[in-house]
This record gives structure tokens, C-alpha cells and sequence, in this order.
């Protein structure tokens, strides 16, 4: 990728304000030419590179301040990787990009009034015809539903992140039907749910040969339900859950509970949840208190510059297969991105740029029109992309299904093994 490609303004709130550096920008979208650009105060500004000026917008929306930014920037850059390798254009229209956040510096994370905000935004907004998003489920839970009965809509969204089974399958009492007012789906993603990452998870820690495990969640949506999955399949496979309970974000230290957690003989704890909500802190305590003790994690941490050094010989799930295992376009894809950022993409980059790309094969079947880019999604089959070949079912789930388990060692994730649940440990 050209390295004026850095020149994107998405590192959040403050350099949405900077001005458009070799970029298209326009304060009207007329009948004819332009785009209306979404507002600074949540995005960044339209970045087109092709002929002309774009017809459409694609914005991204994931939370690009607090401990997790460095990996979200860098899915916000492979989104923008992708749409450059198909020219700025899906079929006949010109499509520009707009990266969107959904963090506030206050929480340091997703906040559920900016997510509310941003999703009013793209749906009144006819210049956007999808957006790809977001990074948090809960964040997820309140954008789609406005998005579904945005007119003329529904608008698209396309997730590279999110792994709450509830937004597209019955999980929690009401869902998914209560995210879909019209009806209509609207929401899809390319990344395998909770239902079966927990399970791998489960199934890391009986081949280690644990007894005992220790499971805590962040009280948010992700959390909660990774946690749920892990410890319902942890208990399939014979291992003691001797402790379940959720840890408080806002926590100054975390002593009490890593006492409790060494007292139970848990030999492992597995922490559901993301590692912004105070996750490092978490970690320090329990190794303090039981330097032996394994730590595993979802994908929630799998930043390791969020986790920090005291992540180092952690376990840490992320769906799908590892970077350096991609081939065909994957591979292409890892070489050029790769070299562009100077290093081994994070493993949800390759997701954000297979997002976007999920979504410009729909715009192009179908142009301008949101419902019929919106249905397209469902039952798509994708051939040589980012992330292989793999199909999106009428409920909005890949057919990709695999996880696979890193080591963190210093900076970097480090592929030990990937696995695919057993469906008796699904659910």
C-alpha cells in the first residue's frame, strides 16, 4: 500500500477535526456529484482517491480512543486497505470512506450515547450506503436497530468484531428479534460468535491438562456471554469451575479477588471481557497474588499493547485462522498491509478489510439501493477473499468457523493452535 495512505485522520475524536489531506470533501451533497460528508464530531474526513467524486459512503465505526486504539486504528487502515485495492468503487460507483468513533475520552472505550448518536447519524445520512462495524457487540446492539428502520433503508452493517451470538441467533430472552423492528435482517458479520470461541477456549485449557479454572467476565455484553460459553463448555469437558463472577471495570485494585481466585485452586482463570475495561490492572493483581496461575483470554484481549507486559505467556482466543496461515488473496493481503504498517497485521485487520470488502461486493450488485444492498449480504457467497472462501447464512453468520489460540509474547500473538468446537460443546 502507498504510503500516503498514512495520511487518513483516524486517530480519533481531535484529528477528525484536521483538515482532508489529499482527500475529496464537500458540505452538500448535490443531485448529481458529491457526497454529504458525516459530521467531524464523530468522523473522520471522506478519504477518496479515485476520478472524480464519490457517489457513496462506507463509514466504519469503532472505538478509536482508550487502551485498545492501537488495533482499532489498525483495522480502521485495513478497511481503507481494502477499499483501495478495488479502486474506490463498487461495480460502477465511486465509493469514498469515512472512519467513525464510537469511544469517548471519558470512558476510554465504546460509550453507549455515542454509539446511539453515530447510528442516527449514518441513517439519516443518504450518502451512506453501509457501514462496516463495529468492534464492541453491545455497541452493535444499539446501532443496529436504528439502522434497520433508517428510510430509505435498512442500512448494512457489516461486522469484522463482534462475537455476541444474540445479534443474529436466539441467545437472551427477545433476541435477536428485538435488533430487527422491520423485520428485515440488516446486520451480518464475518467473524465466528461466542458459542463457539468460549468452547475452543474450553477445550485450550482441558489440553493443558487443567482441573480447576476460574472464570470472570466484565459485566458487559461480550464479556458476559464469552464467559457463559466457556465455563457451560468447561463443564462438558470435565474441568471444576470453581469460581464464576464478573469483575468492576471502575476497580482500583483487584487484591480481594485474586486472593479468592488463588484459595479456590483454580490452576487457570479465564478472563471474558475486553481489556480496556481496566483488564491489565486485572491481570497484574492475579499474577501478583499467583505468579503460576495461566491466564487465557477471548479475543477482547487481543491487543497486546492494551494487555501490557504482564500479558506475556497469556492464552488469548481469536476466530478464524492466523494471519501468516492465509493464502491467495489473504496472503497478498498480509505481504502488502503488512509492509505498509511494518509489521504482522493484527488478526482483526485481515477482518476489517474482509468487512469492507463483504460490503462492496453487495453495493455493487445492487448500486444505490439500501434494502437491496442490505438483502444482498444474506447468502453471499465469497470466493477468494481476505479470509478464503466462506459463505454469510440468511442469518447474518459466517460458515467460517474455526478459532485459533495465540500465545502473547512481548508485542506480539503467536499462533499455537486452532481449533473447531465439537457441536455438543456449541450453544
Amino acid at each position: 500500500m502507498n504510503k500516503k495512505f498514512f495520511l487518513l485522520a483516524i486517530v480519533g475524536m481531535a484529528a477528525a477535526a484536521i483538515a482532508v489531506t489529499a482527500g475529496f470533501t464537500g458540505s452538500a451533497r448535490s443531485a448529481t456529484s458529491g457526497v454529504t460528508p458525516l459530521p467531524s464530531s464523530s468522523c473522520g474526513p471522506v478519504v477518496y482517491k479515485g476520478s472524480g467524486t464519490p457517489d457513496y459512503i462506507i463509514a466504519s465505526d469503532l472505538p478509536l480512543q482508550g487502551a485498545i486504539r492501537h488495533q482499532t486504528v489498525q483495522i480502521s487502515r485495513a478497511i481503507l486497505w481494502a477499499l483501495a485495492q478495488k479502486g474506490y468503487k463498487a461495480g460502477n460507483l465511486k465509493i469514498g470512506y469515512q472512519s467513525c468513533d464510537d469511544s469517548t475520552a471519558q470512558t476510554g472505550g465504546w460509550d453507549s450515547g455515542k454509539c446511539a448518536t453515530n447510528g442516527r447519524l449514518y441513517a439519516s445520512n443518504r450518502s451512506v450506503i453501509g457501514v462496516v462495524g463495529t468492534f464492541n457487540s453491545g455497541c452493535a446492539k444499539i446501532i443496529v436497530p436504528i439502522l434497520n428502520l433508517a428510510n430509505p433503508g435498512p442500512v448494512a452493517m457489516v461486522s469484522p468484531a463482534n462475537t455476541n451470538p444474540g445479534l443474529t441467533k436466539h441467545w437472551d430472552p427477545g433476541e435477536p428479534q428485538k435488533y430487527y423492528p422491520t423485520g428485515v435482517r440488516n446486520y451480518a458479520r464475518v467473524v465466528a460468535t461466542d458459542d463457539f470461541q468460549g468452547p475452543a477456549d474450553a477445550m485450550w485449557s482441558k489440553s493443558l491438562g487443567f482441573k480447576k479454572v476460574y472464570v470472570l467476565n466484565d459485566k458487559q455484553t461480550y464479556g458476559v456471554g464469552v464467559a457463559r460459553t466457556y465455563a457451560a463448555a468447561a463443564k462438558k469437558l470435565g474441568l471444576q469451575v470453581v469460581g464464576n463472577q464478573g469483575w468492576d471495570a471502575k476497580q482500583s485494585s483487584y487484591e480481594a479477588l485474586a486472593n479468592q481466585i488463588k484459595a479456590s485452586g483454580a490452576q487457570a482463570v479465564f478472563l471474558g471481557g475486553i481489556a480496556c475495561n481496566n483488564g491489565a490492572k486485572l491481570m497484574q493483581d492475579i499474577k501478583a497474588v499467583n505468579p503460576k496461575i495461566q491466564l487465557q483470554m477471548p479475543d477482547g484481549f487481543s491487543d497486546p499493547n492494551a494487555n501490557g507486559a504482564v500479558g506475556n505467556g497469556a492464552y488469548i482466543s481469536v476466530a478464524g485462522q492466523p494471519p501468516k496461515s492465509l493464502t491467495g488473496f489473504g496472503a497478498t493481503f498480509v505481504k502488502s498491509f503488512g509492509k505498509s504498517i511494518g509489521a504482522v497485521p493484527n488478526p482483526y485487520a485481515a477482518y476489517g478489510a474482509q468487512a469492507m470488502l463483504v460490503a462492496l461486493q453487495a453495493v455493487a450488485a445492487h448500486g444505490g439501493d439500501r434494502a437491496a444492498v442490505t438483502h444482498t449480504v444474506f447468502g453471499m457467497q465469497i470466493q477468494n477473499g481476505v479470509l478464503g472462501n466462506f459463505s454469510i447464512n440468511k442469518q447474518g453468520d459466517t460458515s467460517a468457523l474455526a478459532i485459533t489460540v495465540y500465545k502473547q509474547q512481548g508485542k506480539n500473538l503467536n499462533p499455537v493452535k486452532t481449533l473447531t468446537p465439537t457441536p455438543d460443546l456449541v450453544g
